[in-house]
This record gives structure tokens, C-alpha cells and sequence, in this order.
């Protein structure tokens, strides 16, 4: 248990957190009471948990602490975290919030990818993740989207970082999907 994966353990412990501290905001504005220092703790819990995404990985590549778990609770916690923010900030009662179509895409696109890569494990063999950058864009684009709402940035402008976001979401599960299916033609399964 090296201090990379200790620091994915510690971004999975922080999101009940965030996700209580999201839910009791979003009944305090129901209740016609926003209670602001819930709101501005859920924004620095997530901000922490965002940040502790790129520490861990710049340990586990810096001080050579890659390990089969960390590969396995990394990945796991990013999605939990992003999936929970952008559900809950899609129907929590939040001033502001996420169209019904964008966790949609999100949620759409992630089961596209699992599903695919099970299926081209099955029938090529092996399934091999290539990173590529618009999925590292899409991911900090959901994230800055995600900040927008969680700071209570400027309502009217909302939908511009949601379409950022969206757009490279949308475009990195077509690259995963192109990138899928030459897979599964490299190993003959047509």
C-alpha cells in the first residue's frame, strides 16, 4: 500500500461526503433556506478529490509507485466521482443544474466503453486502452462544469462549459469506438 494508492483511497473515502454534502444542499434551497457553507464544501471537497487525482498520478509516475490496485482504484474512483458530481447536479435541487441530456451522454458514453471493452476482450483476446488527449480534455471539461454549478458561477452561462464538456465527451467515445473497432478487425473478429 504505497502513498499513491493510499492518496485514490483517501478521493474514494471523500465522495459520501461530497454526495451528502450535495444532497443536504440541495434540500436546503428546497426548503427556501440555501445553507452556503454546504454548498462551499462540497465545492472544496470535490476540488481536493479533483486535485488528489493528478498528486496521486504524478506519484505513482514520479517515485515509480505504479501498482496493479492503484490501476484498478484510480480509474474506479475518477468515475465514481465524476458520475456522482454530474448525476446529483443533474437532479438535486441546486439554483443551478445540469440539462437531463448531459449525464445522459456521460453515463451513455462510459457504459459504451465498458461494454465495448468487454466485448472485444471476448471475442479478440485482449482489449488494449489507448488514452487519447480529448479524453483528458473531456474529463477536465466535466470537472470545470462541474466547478461552475458547485461555485454558483454565472447561471446564464452555464450551458457553455456544459457544451464544452459534452462536445469532447461525445467526441472521445467516437474515438474509442473507431479505436474498438479496429481491434476487434486487427484480430480477425469481423
Amino acid at each position: 500500500m504505497n502513498l499513491a494508492t493510499q492518496i485514490t483511497i483517501v478521493r474514494i473515502l471523500l465522495i459520501p461526503v461530497f454526495i451528502g454534502l450535495v444532497i443536504y444542499y440541495g434540500d436546503s434551497v428546497r426548503a427556501g433556506a440555501a445553507n452556503e457553507t454546504l454548498r462551499l464544501w462540497a465545492a472544496a471537497v470535490f476540488g481536493i478529490a479533483s486535485l488528489s487525482d493528478a498528486l496521486d498520478g504524478w506519484i505513482a509516475r514520479r517515485f515509480n509507485q505504479r501498482t496493479r490496485l492503484g490501476a484498478i482504484l484510480d480509474p474506479l474512483a475518477d468515475k465514481l466521482l465524476m458520475l456522482s458530481a454530474i448525476i446529483l447536479l443533474s437532479f438535486t435541487s441546486w439554483r443551478q443544474h445540469f440539462p437531463l441530456w448531459f449525464p445522459v451522454l456521460v453515463i451513455g458514453r462510459d457504459l459504451l466503453s465498458i461494454g465495448g471493452a468487454f466485448f472485444i476482450d471476448h471475442f479478440a483476446g485482449k482489449f488494449t486502452i489507448h488514452t487519447h488527449w480529448t479524453g483528458k480534455v473531456a474529463t477536465f471539461a466535466q470537472m470545470a462544469a462541474i466547478l461552475w454549478i458547485l461555485l454558483d458561477l454565472v447561471p446564464s452561462m452555464l450551458i457553455w462549459p456544459t457544451l464544452f464538456a459534452a462536445l469532447f465527451t461525445a467526441l472521445s467515445g467516437f474515438i474509442n469506438l473507431v479505436d474498438g473497432v479496429r481491434q476487434l478487425k486487427a484480430a480477425g473478429a469481423d
